[in-house]
């Protein structure tokens, strides 16, 4: 493709960034089949092509109104144009600097950066965001329905395992998903234990930086990635295998600190190592023994593959071999690369656009009468929760119950 952008944007590293982008992109198209809301909407700025043309002309001068706005907030950064574009296209790393620079220059109307201002404090924030679900759930009788169903219950969970291994990793935690889903990592370091690997924890359990992120507050997530480096680097000196998450979004997020702070002399280097040693649980487990895990008795399951897992990760597959390895029957879902419509906070800030989503998701995960739905993200798990009518969890729990 090519571009006019001034002299003074390409001398920053976000527009010598995007100008490489934009030039990788030959116009095909290929993109927009694959992309959830161009298929929703039918809208060509809705989908990737589109929306490079918008950053495009942003980036060489042009208008930037609410309307490049909106159709850049409906990206839900899924990665499935970059699973099929045969260029190569970086979207994702386009989409978040078109996305700041609009941040820049069109202000949002007040009760949206009240939304989003309080999203990017109570999220990341382990403890704020405890509190703020346990009163949740303390009312939730009483909660409309469409507040309820975003409520998961709580749940009963062991403690972790405290027998010492000489194979170590780090798990992180994340924010939300402790108190939303805290048998998801027990599960994890139970598993880990029965294999001989120990698994390590932080007493501050820290957000990767994804909420802050995606929703433009680059300082804060920058500061954020960097106090992370800093906590974790100790444990990689100490050895540890990987660092490890159960959180397909989340091992994205720390894979991309090496991107993140490319440019940072201080920390670049350290960010490398640390995105290097990033794992998502299933890559750490496709390489064990599992046999001990294998069902006595075959039941049918649907897979949902997150998009963090199959387009940003480029794992696709890899849970599903171990499920079928084990003895799960998995039954065929169409249109598996399309995404559920959580993606972080999109299903708060989109909430129409999510839901439909949600709905044909669930509508082919459906398709073949699955006992359970497994998937390997918290916010797919808890989005995709609240409209079904079957058993939805972490894929990792499964093996935790039959081993």
């Amino acid at each position: 493709m090519q571009t006019n952008i001034p002299q003074s944007i390409l001398d920053t590293p976000q527009g010598k960034e995007a100008n490489d982008i934009l030039r990788s992109c030959v116009h095909c198209g290929f993109c927009t089949a694959t992309c959830p809301t161009y298929q929703a909407l039918g809208d060509e700025l809705d989908g990737p092509r589109g929306r490079i043309y918008l950053i495009k002309e942003m980036l060489e001068g042009g208008e930037v109104t609410e309307r490049t706005q909106q159709h850049l907030d409906r990206c839900l950064t899924c990665r499935a144009c970059e699973t099929t574009c045969p260029s190569g296209v970086e979207f994702a790393h386009l989409a978040e600097i078109g996305k700041a620079m609009v941040e820049e220059k069109v202000q949002r109307p007040f009760k949206q950066r009240l939304l989003r201002s309080a999203l990017v404090k109570v999220l990341p924030s382990r403890t704020l965001f405890s509190t703020l679900l346990g009163l949740g759930r303390l009312f939730r009788p009483v909660l409309p329905l469409e507040l309820k169903q975003k409520i998961p219950k709580s749940k009963k969970t062991v403690g972790f395992p405290k027998k010492e291994h000489l194979r170590k990793v780090l798990l992180i935690e994340g924010c939300v998903q402790p108190a939303m889903s805290p048998e998801i990592d027990v599960a994890a370091a139970h598993v880990l234990d029965k294999l001989g690997i120990q698994t390590l924890r932080l007493l501050q359990a820290q957000c990767c930086g994804a909420v802050e992120n995606h929703l433009n507050a680059k300082d804060a997530a920058l500061k954020r990635v960097r106090l992370n480096i800093d906590l974790w680097m100790p444990f990689v000196e100490l050895g540890v295998e990987a660092i490890l998450s159960t959180a397909s979004a989340c091992a994205l997020e720390i894979k991309e600190y090496g991107h993140l702070l490319k440019d940072d002399p201080e920390y670049a280097e350290n960010a490398k190592i640390i995105s290097d040693k990033a794992k998502d649980i299933v890559q750490v487990l496709s390489e064990e023994d599992l046999s001990q895990f294998k069902l006595t008795q075959t039941k049918r399951i649907a897979f949902h593959a997150p998009c963090t897992l199959q387009h940003g990760q480029q794992l696709n597959g890899s849970v599903e071999s171990i499920l079928t390895g084990l003895g799960y029957e998995l039954m065929p879902v169409a249109d598996a690369h399309l995404c559920c419509g959580s993606s972080g906070t999109y299903s708060i800030l989109q909430p129409k656009l999510s839901q439909t989503l949600r709905d044909n998701k669930l509508m082919n995960l459906m398709q073949h009468k699955p006992q359970i739905i497994a998937t390997a993200n918290i916010g797919c798990l808890h989005h995709l929760a609240a409209g079904a009518n079957v058993e939805i969890v972490h894929w990792v729990t499964l093996l935790n119950t039959e081993g």
